[in-house]
């Protein structure tokens, strides 16, 4: 039931909307300059403690806390069967979980470990700089016997699946 409306009203349609309202609720500009005001640190300080949040998430709880995009990507497509984890297994054996597409090349395989290996020294100091020309000229990846050696050879046309290990090793003198 309609309420009854007094003489002299006015009933206005409910897509209109009245001034009063329109000064209460905060402009637009007025908070994009809230936003730029904050400083550098602020902002940062912000955005690590929403970054940390993430990463309590049960999906991303093996992540570090200084987490990347990148890495939280890698995340999300392997929990979507869009990427795959290949362990490489170093001669000190230590264990690298390197996560790349599924339709991956070689040289892709070769960039992800460049990159767990920049981050994790970011992560923990050490070294400043690692000639990657050197290390491989001078180590192998091999899965199964074969060395991959072929760049551009796709990793599933080696037979490599996602959690299969790859050994990172030492060339042997000739």
């Amino acid at each position: 039931m309609a309420e009854p409306v007094q003489e002299g009203t006015e009933v206005l349609p409910s897509s209109v909307s009245l001034k009063e309202e329109e000064e209460e609720s905060p402009c637009k500009e007025e908070e994009e300059e809230d936003e730029e005001d904050l400083p550098h640190a602020e902002f940062l300080d912000i955005f690590e403690e929403g970054l940390a949040r993430i990463v309590q998430d049960p999906l991303l709880c093996d992540l570090p806390i200084q987490v990347t995009l990148e890495e939280i990507n890698s995340q999300v497509a392997l929990e979507y069967g869009q990427a795959m984890t290949v362990r490489v297994c170093k001669d000190d054996g230590e264990v690298m979980p390197i996560v790349v597409v599924q339709n991956a090349t070689v040289l892709d395989l070769k960039k992800a470990i460049r990159r767990f290996m920049e981050l994790k020294q970011q992560r923990e100091g050490g070294v400043k700089h690692i000639s990657w020309r050197y290390v491989w000229r001078t180590f192998h990846l091999i899965f199964d016997g074969e060395k991959l050696e072929d760049d551009k050879m796709k990793l599933k046309d080696y037979g490599i699946r996602n959690r299969d290990e790859v050994t990172f090793l030492k060339k042997l003198k000739k």
